[in-house]
């Protein structure tokens, strides 16, 4: 784990941040659906020592710390939720679907992950692909039973039919429009996210790679779907590279990013990014709503989704990539973003 009573064991992070490391368990071939048994500890505190519960704008509810005996498991890159705060598709970056439930207690706090299922990704004959580069899985949306996938290293946006029971090959390939020479092996496309469907873009999709930038100094973006499609940037802020982000219901862009360093470890971020800057060659740019270090309880912070509780309270959810390392974790963390 990235923070850990035994003090911070940087190296090994930076290589698992870096590295193309396969898990041994890619190679073999299984059933389509893999049930896995999740142990889920509670998260009670968000800043570790303190029982401070507001950050900026965000008020953090809860989250789980997550462990299993599968080899599979992990590697958690993008999720979103099939149902508001319990059903959850997601992907890893180790070439696998993940479908599980997040349950809740009495006050609304996360208590439990239930009915977790994982199935390797398969070529158009149905065949497990077991080389990494083929399906480094890093961004996903979902919308009407469809899941958009953005890889890396082999650069594509791609559409699969949601199937629990058997995921299959993806039936379409989307035109991502920035320039492939522009887009880094490893720095594509981590956020593929739908777009406010009152928006002006009409719930088109919406990509932005992790760090890939331009003579600016800015990160690659585009509008791939609607009628005010095309690309555009967004204004790096500091050292920190985006690894997910969702729309808001009022048209801004939520953006996780994340930052690390030799000298003081992994960092997190959520960022606002104005939804009307997010346009045809405009430079997209907004406030920071909350920053935190490994005096908090994060990890390697890689998967966003935005939902509205029953109780109509807007909420972020987020999640940790452990890139298959006991050095680290897979975290689920949530919060109340109030808005004014």
């Amino acid at each position: 784990m990235i923070f850990s009573r035994g003090g911070f064991r940087l190296t090994v992070f930076a290589c698992m941040l870096t590295c193309a490391v396969v898990s041994p368990a890619i190679a073999a071939q299984r059933g389509p659906v893999e049930a896995i048994e999740i142990s889920a500890r509670p998260i009670t505190e968000f800043h570790v020592g303190r029982d401070q519960k507001q950050f900026g704008p965000l008020e953090f509810v809860g989250g789980l710390e997550m462990t299993s005996p599968s080899r599979d498991f992990g590697a958690l890159s993008a999720f979103r939720f099939l149902k508001a705060g319990s059903d959850f598709i997601g992907v890893a970056d180790t070439g696998f679907w993940c479908f599980g439930t997040i349950s809740h207690d009495a006050d609304k706090r996360p208590s439990g992950v239930s009915n977790f299922r994982m199935q390797q990704m398969v070529d158009a004959s149905g065949r497990p692909i077991d080389e990494k580069w083929e399906v480094d899985a890093e961004g996903l949306a979902v919308k009407d039973g469809v899941a958009t996938v953005g890889f890396e290293r082999e650069q594509r946006v791609v559409q699969f039919k949601i199937d629990p029971d058997n995921m299959k090959a993806p039936f379409k390939t989307l035109d991502y429009l920035v320039p492939a020479r522009e887009l880094r092996q490893n720095r594509g496309f981590e956020t593929v996210t739908h777009a406010n469907p009152y928006g002006q873009h009409e719930g088109g999709l919406v990509v932005v790679s992790e760090k890939s930038l331009d003579k600016a100094g800015d990160i690659y973006a585009a509008v791939i779907e609607g009628p005010r499609k095309g690309v555009f940037t967004i204004k790096r802020n500091g050292d920190f590279d985006i690894t997910d982000g969702a729309f808001l219901p009022d048209g801004d862009l939520l953006l996780l990013e994340r930052s690390f360093s030799m000298a003081r470890g992994v960092k997190m971020r959520l960022r606002r990014i104005y939804g009307e800057s997010v346009e045809k060659g405009a430079v997209a740019d907004g406030p920071v709503l909350m920053e935190a270090d490994m005096g908090y309880q994060i990890d390697n912070m890689e998967g966003l989704d935005v939902w509205t509780r029953d109780d109509g309270a807007l909420m972020v959810s987020l999640m940790s990539d452990d890139n298959h390392s006991i050095l680290q974790r897979s975290l689920y963390l949530e919060f109340i973003l109030h808005q004014d």
